[in-house]
């Protein structure tokens, strides 16, 4: 282990602006670890790799003392913002505390240590949590069977679609389309695409719910389906839902439930009992387990009992015990008519352990105490700043609401772009901007159950300084308190260039 420890001479101080970069801080021949000897120190490197085998140049890494190493990437994590350092209102993510229980259960070796294709006999205690696991999100959605495997939202989107299909098939029929409401999250119109179906989209009306009058004059024997979450992305309940279900059932159509928002009804209402055939489920959303940096994540896809043969498999299963006092026993069973694997093994088994957890802790009261906090704080938030930003659609909302920075930005110039800006300067994660599409210079916010009181008028405290930052003309440069200033983001995504000295 080096002894060296502390900064490079010649870097610059720790700033806000000033952390140098791991090869700013390298110096030759500092270590952090150092194997031990071979004992063939007497060999030459051809003897002890093949000369084929061996690098012309040395490896371009840096080369620093441990202290320097954890120092440096110790104050990068610093830099970051995380749902375990303050509120994370992205509207339609559902981004909420990840309770730590859930992360112990996980860490549990009984289950961290099971490799996949461990056989059924000595993962007894995975497939119970799986079956489990099932049961409670199947009660949860009023659904009768599920898969686990689908590995995010956008996975389970195409699943559901794969079984929409399936069934067509099954009937002997090839339908074409499927109908999205106009608000939609924009991974239902690709999903329906990679699905093989067109996309046919249904107006909202003026109080920002699927316009019903519209969806029928597009429904026929060629839809194959509606993809709709409820609430939708608007925040808004679809309250003609029973009626949108069954005029998309009159015409042999089935009903896909996108459950980004479930979070608003855990406990109140259920899919299934709204009519719907398919649900999948955000586990990553709903039941506060990480979303990682685009993973790890659990799309779980729930069905109606016609449903059930064609799901995913296999899927764990509790098997007939011999006698009544018989221990429970557990086994893997694949569906009559199933659309084959949709993840190479059994899903992201430790994500779906942390769901069940989650559900277990907090039990049914719980969850229901969960949906009715989300639209407590969403409400709450809406008419604070009512008079703060506009409110396309003042009514009460669910678990997220939409404003529109619109006035501000014709009396300013100040988008909702620069206003989500200005908040990082307050130590505020930004909400989502500019979306949903309908709603001009869209601010959407979801403060989700997790987020206290106090939380909530410090959030609203730091959009109202902004505004008034903004009628001052002071937004243009935010935000300015940050190591990297406002980047070109449309540049970005058309030249990206990953590497750490990027700076032209």
């Amino acid at each position: 282990m080096s002894a060296a420890g502390g900064r490079a001479a010649s870097a610059p101080l720790v700033g806000r602006e000033a952390e140098p970069t791991i090869f700013e801080l390298s110096r030759p021949g500092r270590r952090s670890y150092q194997l031990p000897t071979s004992g063939f120190e007497e060999l030459g490197p051809d003897e002890l790799v093949p000369p084929e085998h061996q690098r012309s140049e040395p490896v371009a890494l840096a080369e620093v003392s441990e202290r320097d190493l954890v120092g440096h990437f110790t104050r990068l994590s610093h830099r970051q913002y995380s749902v375990d350092l303050g509120a994370y209102p992205l509207g339609s993510c559902t981004m909420k505390y990840n309770p730590k229980v859930c992360d112990a259960v996980a860490a549990l070796s009984g289950l961290s240590d099971v490799h996949p294709a461990a056989p059924a006999e000595l993962a007894q205690g995975w497939l119970a949590t799986l079956t489990e696991l099932e049961r409670a999100l199947c009660e949860l959605a009023g659904m009768a069977a599920a898969t686990l495997q689908p590995a995010a939202g956008a996975a389970g989107e195409l699943t559901g679609l794969l079984l929409m299909r399936a069934y067509d098939e099954a009937r002997g029929e090839r339908r074409q389309r499927v109908i999205i409401p106009d608000s939609a999250h924009g991974t239902n119109p690709a999903s329906v695409t990679l699905g093989g179906y067109e996309v046919t989209t249904v107006q909202s009306d003026e109080r920002g719910c699927v316009d019903v009058g519209a969806l029928r004059q597009v429904l026929d024997d060629d839809v194959a389906g509606m993809m709709l979450t409820n609430p939708n992305t608007l925040g808004l309940f679809e309250e003609d839902i029973v009626e949108i279900a069954d005029a998309v059932h009159e015409v042999g159509g089935l009903m896909y439930y996108d459950g980004a928002n479930l979070n608003a009804i855990l406990g109140v209402v259920r899919p299934g009992d709204m009519g719907f055939d398919i649900v999948h489920l955000n586990l990553h959303k709903t039941f506060a387990t990480p979303h990682g940096g685009g993973g790890p994540g659990a799309g779980p896809v729930a069905v109606a009992g016609h449903l059930a043969d064609f799901l995913p498999g296999p899927r764990a299963v509790r098997l007939e015990s011999a006698g009544p006092d018989d221990p429970p026993r557990y086994g893997w069973a694949t569906p009559a008519r199933s659309i084959g694997r949709v993840h190479g093994w059994h899903g992201n088994a430790l994500v779906l352990a942390r769901a069940l957890a989650y559900i277990e802790v907090h039990g049914r009261d719980g969850l229901l105490r969960v949906a009715e906090r989300a639209v407590l704080n969403a409400n709450w938030l809406r008419r604070r700043l009512a008079g703060t930003l506009a409110v396309p659609f003042d009514r009460p909302c669910m678990h997220e609401v939409v404003f529109s920075a619109a006035p501000v930005h014709k009396r300013t110039g100040a988008s909702a772009h620069d206003v989500a800006k200005g908040l990082i300067d307050e130590g505020f994660h930004p909400p989502t901007v500019a979306f949903p599409l309908i709603v001009d210079d869209a601010l959407m916010v979801e403060p989700t159950e997790t987020e206290s009181y106090e939380t909530l008028v410090a959030l609203a405290e730091a959009i109202e300084r902004v505004v008034a930052r903004a009628e001052r003309h002071e937004l243009a440069d935010a935000p300015t308190t940050t190591p990297v200033r406002r980047v070109d983001e449309a540049r970005a995504a058309r030249m990206l260039i990953p590497t750490f000295d990027a700076r032209r």
